[in-house]
C-alpha cells in the first residue's frame, strides 16, 4: 500500500484484516489530507458509497425474517408508483437523430428480490430514457445534496420508464436506494433510525452514519481524484459529488444504495458478523439461512459474464478458477464509486477491508490488491513465526514480536494458504516481500 502512497496514485489508505475473528493486522498509510499536512489515522471515517447496500440488503433481510415482507412481494405493494412499470426501448437501428423512444409495459411487477439482486431493470438514469431521468433529478448514484427524503425520490422513479424488463438482465443502479425506501415504508422508522437501532448499535458500529456529526469533522477522509493512468492525485472539487454534502449538507435523504459513512474497523465488524452466520459478540442480526441465502449466487449466469454470481447484496464467488482471484467457493465482496472494497471468506473466516477515497474508482489497482495481498499478508506472518525471525522493537509496525513456532498453526483445509491463523498479531502488509525475503535466506 505504502508505494501508492510514495507514487501519488493514493493520498491516504487505511487497511484491516480479521481471521477467526482476530485482528490481523490494521494499518493506516498517508494523509487524511494532503493539503492540511494530516496523517491518516487508523479510525479516519471515509464515504463508502455501494458499500451502504450490503447493510441495506440486511435491513430488508432482518424485515423478511419477520414476517413483514417476502421476496416474492411487488414493490408496488410499499411504493404504489411501481403498479404499472414500464421499460423505454430504443428507436430502430437507422431511425432519424430525433426519433421518440419506445415505451413498453413491464412484463411482470418489480419484486423485492429483483432489487436484491440489481435485475429489477432500473440504471442509474442510463438508458433509453435517460434525458427523462436527468430531468427528474435523478442521474447519479449520489443524493447527499438532495433536499428531499429518499421516499419522494423513489416515488417518482417509479413513473419513469426503466432500461429492462424486470429478471432479465443484471443493470446497476439505484435498486438499493428503492430497497432503503421500502425498509422505511415497512418499519416505519426513517432509514438512519432503522440502521441506528437494528445494525448499528448492537453492532457497536459507532461512526457510521448517513451524515457526519460535526465534532467528527477532522476524521473524514478528504477525497482526490486521478486523471489519468500516470498522473498524480488532485484534490477533488469541494462541494458536490467531490467532497460531498456529508456534512453542511441538507441532511435530509437516508440513500441506502449509497449514503453512508464509516470506518475500515466498523465496517469489518459488519463483515464479522456476516461470517459468523448473522452474530457478533453474543448479538444475533440474523439467522444462519437467512445469511445463507444472502450469500449464494441468486442470478445465475446473468452477472459479470457467468464468472461471478450475485447474491442479496454483493458479489459471490461459485468457481474459483472462474473468478481468477484467491479465495473460497462463498467468498463475497463489493466496492464503492471512491475507491473502497471489502473482501470476506466465510470458509476461511477471512474479512478484509481497504478504505480510500479516489474518485472516479472502477474496480482497479487497490481492489484487486486487497484480494492478492491478504493471503500473503498470511503466509508471510506464518513463515516467519515458523522461522523464528524476530523484528527490531524500534519498528512498530511489525506489531508484536514472533519466536514462538506454537503461535503457527496450520490449516490442512487451506493448503493455498499454508499456515494462515497466527492468532493477535499486527503486520505491516507493505512489509509482507521483505519478510518473505528475509524467510527465503535461511536453511531448509
Amino acid at each position: 500500500m505504502q508505494q501508492y502512497i510514495d507514487q501519488r496514485r493514493a493520498a491516504g489508505i487505511v487497511t484491516i484484516v480479521v481471521r477467526d475473528g482476530k485482528l490481523v493486522q490494521l494499518a493506516a498509510y498517508g494523509k487524511r489530507d494532503i493539503e492540511a499536512n494530516s496523517p491518516m489515522p487508523t479510525d479516519a471515517i471515509f464515504r463508502i458509497a455501494s458499500m451502504s447496500k450490503a447493510i441495506t440488503s440486511t435491513a430488508a433481510m432482518i424485515l423478511m425474517e419477520e414476517g413483514k415482507l417476502l421476496l416474492s412481494d411487488p414493490v408496488s405493494k410499499f411504493i404504489p408508483s411501481f403498479k404499472n412499470s414500464t421499460v423505454a426501448v430504443a428507436p430502430l437501428a437507422g431511425a432519424p437523430a430525433d426519433a421518440p423512444i419506445g415505451i413498453l409495459p413491464a412484463k411482470r411487477e418489480i419484486a423485492i428480490k429483483d432489487l436484491l439482486t440489481h435485475t429489477a431493470g432500473i440504471s442509474y438514469g442510463g438508458g433509453p430514457a435517460a434525458a427523462q431521468w436527468k430531468a427528474a433529478g435523478l442521474n447519479s448514484f449520489y443524493c447527499a445534496d438532495k433536499d428531499e427524503p429518499i421516499g419522494t425520490l423513489v416515488e417518482r422513479m417509479g413513473k419513469l420508464p426503466m432500461e429492462g424488463q424486470p429478471g432479465e438482465k443484471f443493470i446497476y443502479g439505484y435498486n438499493t436506494d428503492i430497497l432503503g425506501a421500502v425498509v422505511e415504508k415497512v418499519s416505519g422508522l426513517p432509514l438512519d433510525q432503522f440502521f441506528q437501532t437494528r445494525i448499528f448499535e448492537p453492532l457497536k458500529m459507532n461512526d457510521t452514519s448517513f451524515y457526519l456529526p460535526t465534532g467528527k469533522r477532522a476524521r473524514l477522509a478528504a477525497v482526490y481524484s486521478l486523471k489519468d493512468a500516470t498522473a498524480a492525485v488532485e484534490r477533488a472539487p469541494d462541494p458536490g459529488l467531490g467532497q460531498g454534502d456529508y456534512v453542511d449538507g441538507p441532511r435530509k435523504c437516508f440513500a441506502g444504495g449509497a449514503g453512508l459513512l464509516s470506518t475500515a474497523t466498523d465496517y469489518a465488524r459488519f463483515l464479522q458478523m456476516l461470517v459468523n452466520g448473522g452474530e457478533l459478540d453474543g448479538v444475533r442480526i440474523l439467522g444462519p439461512k437467512t445469511i445463507e441465502l444472502m450469500t449464494s449466487n441468486a442470478v445465475g449466469t446473468l452477472f459479470n459474464e457467468g464468472k461471478a454470481g450475485f447474491g442479496l447484496g454483493f458479489e459471490i464467488v461459485d468457481t474459483v478458477g472462474a473468478i481468477g482471484e484467491p479465495g473460497s467457493p462463498g467468498t463475497f465482496s463489493w466496492g464503492g464509486a471512491y475507491h473502497t472494497s471489502f473482501w470476506a471468506d466465510p470458509k476461511e473466516k477471512i474479512v478484509a477491508v481497504l478504505m480510500t477515497q479516489l474518485l472516479p474508482a472502477a474496480r482497479g489497482f487497490l481492489a484487486v490488491e486487497i484480494v492478492l495481498l491478504v493471503p500473503a499478508l498470511l503466509v508471510a506472518e506464518a513463515t516467519v513465526s515458523y522461522l523464528g525471525l524476530g523484528f527490531p522493537d524500534s519498528d512498530a509496525s511489525w506489531g508484536t514480536l514472533l519466536k514462538d513456532a506454537a503461535n503457527v498453526r496450520v490449516m490442512s483445509e487451506a493448503p493455498w494458504m499454508l499456515a494462515p491463523a497466527v492468532g493477535d498479531v499486527m503486520v505491516d502488509v507493505g512489509l509482507v516481500a521483505s519478510a518473505l525475503a528475509v524467510a527465503a535466506t535461511r536453511p531448509a
